[in-house]
């Protein structure tokens, strides 16, 4: 049956069928492209150890580190055994203004025990503080307010102390934001860590806090085990209870400040190897970060800035709380790493939204 002269016409020549499929093929392709470039920005973005970190010089030196140090045959090559970071808690691993966390803790607990210690109400430094007497309080300087909070939790047992500093996170908040203290991590730096232990470091916190009060929350904020906790620690007694188990009861007595030189005192007395990476914020790291640059072979040396007044605080050298002054000097001398905190991180806290930086 022969076709009509309107179904010759209509019906796609041998040239037109060829243009049609290279257009087909064209869009075919082009899809296939434009999938394989999604899923590459896609698996670049998961494959980053550090999303919150903005792309830059701060970022670039821990990555060119972790990967000189843990290149096999590599001229930094450093054994999995002598990968030990260090880092400060206070300003270093989360907040630490207005106050220091554990001082607000101390405080709270004054007043929470004060009616059952009548006799505080004639007794310095508590007479000022429940008086609200600050200028009596700021009289007795820093060694009243250390007196104050050690002798509010005298005659306490390790394990009740620990119940009540997970007591007062489940129900204090931040002045601020708002927030139970313990969500106040740097998210950037919970990142960093899971990076170096993702690359077979060990990492320790060494910080001027309470060692019992950092062990409380420190595994399940950072993923820092209660033995790699260095901190400051007060004297202990041994004595049976009444029920006849066995306790460690807390005396009014300062046993160790692991602050300032006492940080590598407290890294030679609890870790036992020298650092190849340290992290403070302060002054009080100076001596830590000295100490882990002293020997040879590849060191990482950083110091956290803090200048983001609209998402955290900025402060430095007036500051009486995590002054930086001398260590900022050193840093800037010696080539370490300061991170400035409002220009590489693109996130400071997990709760902030992720494409603003604005507080929820």
């Amino acid at each position: 049956m022969q076709r009509s002269d309107r179904e010759e016409r209509i019906r796609p020549s041998w040239s037109q069928w060829r243009a049609i499929a290279s257009r087909k093929s064209y869009r075919v392709v082009l899809a296939v492209v434009m999938l394989v470039s999604v899923g590459a920005s896609r698996a670049s973005a998961q494959t980053d150890p550090l999303p919150s970190w903005n792309d830059g010089a701060a970022k670039q030196a821990i990555t060119d580190f972790v990967t000189r140090v843990t290149l096999q045959g590599g001229a930094d090559f450093v054994p999995p055994a002598e990968r030990i970071a260090v880092f400060d808690n206070d300003g270093t691993l989360w907040c630490e203004q207005p106050v220091y966390f554990q001082l607000a803790f101390g405080l709270d607990s004054v007043k929470a025990l004060a009616p059952k210690h009548p006799e505080w109400r004639h007794q310095q430094p508590f007479k000022a503080f429940l008086s609200g007497d600050k200028e009596g309080l700021a009289s007795q300087g820093e060694k009243g307010l250390l007196g104050l909070i050690a002798a509010a939790h005298s005659g306490m047992t390790t394990d009740d102390y620990a119940v009540s500093v997970a007591g007062w996170l489940a129900q204090a908040r931040h002045p601020r934001f708002d927030r139970p203290y313990n969500e106040l991590v740097y998210q950037p730096m919970v990142e960093l860590l899971a990076y170096l232990r993702a690359n077979g470091f060990k990492t320790f916190i060494v910080s001027g806090g309470g060692v019992e009060f950092m062990r409380v929350w420190a595994e399940k904020a950072y993923g820092i085990p209660p033995e790699q906790v260095v901190g400051s620690s007060g004297v202990t007694q041994f004595k049976i209870g009444a029920d006849g188990r066995p306790l460690l009861t807390k005396l009014p007595k300062v046993e160790f400040i692991d602050d300032g030189p006492g940080k590598p005192s407290g890294i030679n007395r609890f870790i036992g190897r020298r650092p190849i990476l340290a992290f403070g914020n302060s002054d009080g790291d100076q001596q830590m970060l000295q100490w882990t640059a002293a020997e040879p072979g590849a060191r990482f040396l950083g110091i956290v800035h803090h200048t983001d007044s609209a998402r955290e605080y900025a402060y430095d050298r007036r500051s009486k709380i995590g002054k930086l002054d001398k260590a900022w000097d050193e840093a800037v001398q010696r080539g370490w790493t300061v991170v400035d905190m409002a220009k590489d991180w693109k996130t400071v806290f997990a709760f902030e939204h992720s494409n603003t930086g604005a507080l929820q």
